[in-house]
């Protein structure tokens, strides 16, 4: 009885390598070809350029560290930033790891900070610029001390000069001009005190 000779199978293939739900299978794999990785639900398929280099822990790390950020931005719910980082940790190759993160940034959006005016009333006042002719007053005052008086009348006259541009354009020094004035009118009364103990010590003696 002779055997009856092989046959290729010429009907639909109905075995488990052959279509199914997800189409039709190109070929059984062999070592030439790496198997692609099946793309996370709802995301696009990886690049065919390096998605079947070997990824490193530095990868896994950086993806991780994407899904992170995502996830602090409010971009993904916790159930699939879970899924996601244990997918990130057990995938073997560049591409896996790209279908992860490639519907987010590469990292936390920056967010302007508002920026909020401070009102004028909790803003330091600006102090307003010395008179001059104020500081000019306050140093004849103080000289009247050394030069015998003689920077009194000076001191007075600058003083009130700085008393009254003050008043008008609201700059500062009315103390060093006080200062100017008390010293000077000081020096003014001890010298007319003086004169006139002159000559009334002239007027008595002769």
């Amino acid at each position: 009885m002779s055997q009856p000779s092989w046959q290729p199978w010429q009907g639909k293939d109905e075995s488990p390598s052959g279509p199914g739900r997800d189409g039709p299978v190109a070929g059984s794999w062999s070592g030439a070809h790496a198997p692609v990785a099946r793309p996370w639900p709802g995301y696009a398929a990886p690049q065919p350029v390096g998605s079947a280099m070997l990824a490193s822990h530095a990868d896994r790390e950086r993806a991780v560290d994407v899904l992170r950020a995502g996830y602090g931005e409010g971009r993904l719910e916790k159930s699939e930033f879970d899924k996601r980082v244990e997918r990130a940790y057990g995938a073997r190759t560049v591409g896996e790891l790209a279908l992860l993160v490639a519907d987010l940034p590469l990292g936390p959006v920056p967010q302007p900070a508002p920026v909020t005016a401070v009102p004028r009333t909790f803003l330091p006042a600006p102090r307003p610029r010395a008179n001059g002719k104020a500081v000019g007053a306050a140093v004849c005052g103080l000289l009247c001390v050394p030069t015998f008086g003689f920077t009194g009348i000076p001191a007075v006259i600058l003083g009130h000069t700085a008393r009254a541009e003050i008043e008008r354009t609201g700059e500062g020094g009315d103390g060093l001009a006080l200062t100017g004035l008390v010293f000077g009118w000081l020096s003014i009364a001890a010298w007319s005190i003086l004169m006139t103990l002159v000559v009334a010590v002239g007027l008595a003696s002769g």
